[in-house]
């Protein structure tokens, strides 16, 4: 396992780190199985936030005994003190622990982030919290570059995280930029919310990419940790018929596919939007069209039940056509 410093916050990490959403799948011995194959493994930053359900309370359930081996990173959308101040207290207790390394703004749009910023903002509750010692560092996930590039600017921003895998490669001006200014560069949806299936190629791209402090699959069992930990410890330069199947790949999806972020829910109409997509890729990318359609098939809403209020679209923060794209997946599996 590689290690290295996490930006200006000092803190020692693998540069192969885990990402707590998958674990709302599991239960919290399975979560406690994945951490001490974990510490076997040399993997030691853990990401998770207040909004993925279960996933801080299995945490913290997994890490008695040996907090001490991670450092651990959460986070918050709440954008007023008020509501930061009892979300950390919240992550406090659910960790089990009487500190988090990291604690990061969850995902702002623009208007947020500023008012985040402001006074009375989340980011007061923030230092007033690392100054007691119940946080180490202040850090800010986003998935808009403008949110990116402001918090560039922020002298309190320790570390960004953002999403880069192979076909989202739009903050690396940015991510080069957080090597500059030593901010810990964070990449989120390595496997691009599951469009991308061979995980090996998708962590050696990530990985060969200098600018990357460390990055955070989503990982629910002990196999995903195996496939990551190898491909972390490959970090050869890419071969030639990589680069070219990771051409191929981007060709294929191209920039108008769903990465299974749900922001976009709940629909008004109980479509759930994100498995749309799902079957969809399996039945246009995979020729899957069999299994597809029968899972598309039980489900309760289908993609022609949208009736187009747009109320998805204003949630996605990358600004995917859902409608016409629900329009598109009706004509496929609505016939």
């Amino acid at each position: 396992m590689q290690y290295i410093t996490l930006g200006k916050t000092g803190l020692e990490i693998s540069r192969l780190g885990f990402g707590g959403i998958p674990i709302q799948k599991i239960d919290a011995a399975g979560t406690r199985e994945l951490f001490l194959q974990m510490k076997t493994a040399g993997i030691n930053f853990v990401d998770t936030a207040r909004g993925y359900t279960v996933s801080e309370s299995y945490i913290g359930e997994a890490l008695e005994g040996i907090r001490e081996h991670f450092v651990l990173a959460t986070k918050s959308m709440s954008r007023d003190k008020e509501g930061m101040a009892k979300d950390i207290e919240t992550s406090l207790k659910n960790l089990r622990t009487d500190y988090i390394d990291l604690y990061q703004i969850h995902n702002p749009n623009m208007a947020q982030f500023e008012a985040a910023i402001g006074e009375g903002g989340a980011l007061e509750a923030l230092l007033e919290a690392k100054a007691a010692g119940k946080i180490g560092h202040i850090g800010v996930t986003a998935h808009s570059t403008e949110v990116f590039e402001k918090a560039l600017s922020l002298d309190f921003v320790e570390t960004i995280m953002f999403p880069y895998n192979i076909v989202e490669t739009q903050g690396e001006e940015l991510m080069r930029r957080c090597t500059e200014k030593n901010i810990g560069f964070i990449a989120m949806k390595p496997l691009a919310g599951g469009a991308l299936d061979d995980a090996t190629l998708a962590m050696r791209f990530i990985l060969n990419n200098p600018d990357v402090t460390v990055v955070i699959p989503g990982m629910a069992d002990v196999k995903e940790i195996e496939e990551n930990t190898a491909a972390a410890g490959n970090l050869s330069p890419l071969t030639d018929a990589e680069n070219a199947e990771i051409e191929k790949i981007r060709n294929t999806l191209g920039t108008e596919f769903c990465r299974r972020c749900n922001y976009c829910a709940p629909c008004t109409v109980n479509i759930n939007i994100s498995a749309v997509f799902l079957f969809d890729g399996y039945l246009t990318r995979y020729g899957l069209g069999d299994w597809a359609t029968e899972r598309y098939n039980a489900m309760g809403a289908k993609a022609s039940d949208c009736i187009g209020c747009g109320v998805c679209e204003e949630r996605c923060p990358y600004n995917l056509p859902i409608r016409e794209m629900l329009k598109k997946a009706a004509e496929k599996f609505d016939k």
